[in-house]
């Protein structure tokens, strides 16, 4: 398999044959690409793995760092492992280390420890290859329970006693498959390399289940044999599955499969886009929603603004990059929703594209309104938002009275300049039995008098017979 790279390289348009920089790696996109790695060897901490939150939102990795691990028994209890990033910042003129993952397990016998360092080696492999013949460890046991575990080192011979155990085991043992596929990667580097080793007799695998094993152990070799073969049944689960492979080799993957002319339904389509941001691949979603109108047919407005509400979840940075990419027309059909996730933010940048765009309030427009409003010093971005171009239906009454309990006067004043109906909002109000605020009604039944005298005033203008009112 081949190594977590921290920096990319692509094949240079001049001259395939050299590899040149392109640029730094999301942190997030590495991390993804690592758990996948452990968790398909079993060697993922039974109590976490977490990335530190200062490399979210999209951070970079630095520049010509590397990567180490250190494995050591907690304060109080487990065993954890931490593995940081190094590299040698130019503006401080000085290295920096800082933590870039975190791992515990609840365990803290010696057994725990040694699982700990081969985890930590596992990870060292990842990022910088065998560099020599394999050492194959295995853990009898499992992860569970570790008090009476124990940890080996296995022979070439007795490695192909213990593979063909395991295979036998897994022919009779349905319930056992997932541990014995753990072992059987951590034994011979990959599914895809354990049925080149022992043949089909155990598996009795149809080609399908052999390319989703070449996606999961990131073999692209494999899956260039397998994908054309299966590609006109099962185009659909192959995308999906190469859509949220983390890496390089899943966007290869995903490529391959897109490459040969299919179509997809909207919502195999939207699945795969769901993938990808559950992975934090930000290149990969940009690249699905580019091509979306190609390979979905009919493809609604709505799709691309659909697609950031998902992501601002997790991966606001991805939510981000989407609204910055989509078109007015495709901002004009998202989900109102959209404004109350960044109004949450207080993310006035995003909600001014958003508004600038388009995106009308809707059904969102009172909750939107009211986290703007609620405290004090965030009702300027109400105002200026009302100001540009956000749309709040005039009977929408929930809206003005959001900012009615917040005492957001001029943010209501906006609303009744906008055509909200203030002599219609006091029967609403008095109807749901809406009380209190008495300075802020007042403030407004006096705007409101201004704007009504404004419009009986004003002098009615004639230009050859026609009336302009």
């Amino acid at each position: 398999m081949d190594i977590i790279e921290l920096e990319r390289w692509e094949p240079s348009e001049t001259d395939p044959r050299k590899l040149e920089y392109v640029g730094q790696p999301t942190a997030q996109t590495v991390f993804e690409e690592l758990k996948h790695r452990l968790e398909s060897m079993g060697y993922l901490p039974d109590e976490y793995f977490l990335m530190d939150d200062y490399w979210k939102d999209g951070r970079e990795i630095p520049k010509e760092a590397d990567i180490f691990c250190a494995a050591d028994y907690g304060g109080s209890e487990g065993v954890y492992l931490g593995v940081y990033l190094k590299w040698y910042d130019e503006d401080q003129k000085k290295s920096v280390t800082k933590s870039f993952i975190t791992g515990k397990t609840l365990g803290e016998s010696g057994s725990d420890l040694d699982r700990m360092f081969l985890i930590s080696s596992a990870i060292t492999k990842a990022f910088h290859g065998d560099r020599t013949a394999h050492a194959r460890y295995v853990k009898s046991g499992g992860a569970e329970e570790d008090a009476g575990g124990s940890v080996v080192h296995l022979s070439q011979q007795e490695q192909k006693v213990i593979i063909e155990a395991l295979a036998e085991q897994r022919e009779r043992q349905e319930q056992a498959m997932s541990q014995t596929e753990q072992l059987l990667r951590r034994m011979t580097g990959s599914i895809t390399e354990y049925v080149n080793t022992v043949g089909m007799r155990p598996l009795r695998m149809s080609d399908f289940d052999r390319a989703v094993l070449a996606i999961q152990d990131g073999e692209m070799s494999a899956f260039q044999e397998l994908c054309p073969k299966v590609l006109a049944e099962h185009a659909d689960d192959l995308f999906i599955v190469s859509a949220g492979r983390p890496g390089n080799v899943g966007v290869r993957m995903m490529a391959l499969v897109l490459a040969n002319g299919v179509r997809f339904s909207e919502d195999v389509y939207r699945t795969a886009c769901q993938s990808a941001v559950g992975i934090a691949d930000a290149g990969r979603v940009r690249l699905l929603l580019a091509a979306a109108d190609h390979y979905v047919p009919e493809l609604p407005l709505s799709f691309h603004g659909e697609m950031a509400s998902y992501a601002h979840t997790d991966h606001r940075f991805i939510a981000r990059e989407i609204i910055k990419r989509c078109s007015e027309e495709q901002i004009a059909a998202a989900p109102s929703r959209l404004l109350e996730q960044f109004a949450a933010d207080k993310d006035f940048r995003i909600l001014s594209v958003l508004v600038e765009k388009g995106i009308s309030g809707g059904p969102s427009a009172a909750k939107t309104l009211h986290m703007l409003t609620c405290q004090r010093q965030d009702c300027w971005m109400a105002e200026e938002l009302l100001e540009k171009r956000m749309w709040v239906d005039p009977s929408d009454y929930d809206a003005l009275r959001a900012c009615v309990q917040n005492d957001a006067v001029e943010v209501c004043k906006l609303l009744l300049d906008g055509g909200m109906d203030f002599d219609k909002y006091q029967k609403w109000a008095q109807a749901r039995r809406c009380s209190g605020h008495e300075e802020t009604m007042a403030a407004l039944a006096e705007h409101w008098t201004a704007l009504q005298n404004k419009a009986q005033e004003a002098p009615a203008q004639t230009d050859g017979g026609m009336t302009l009112a």
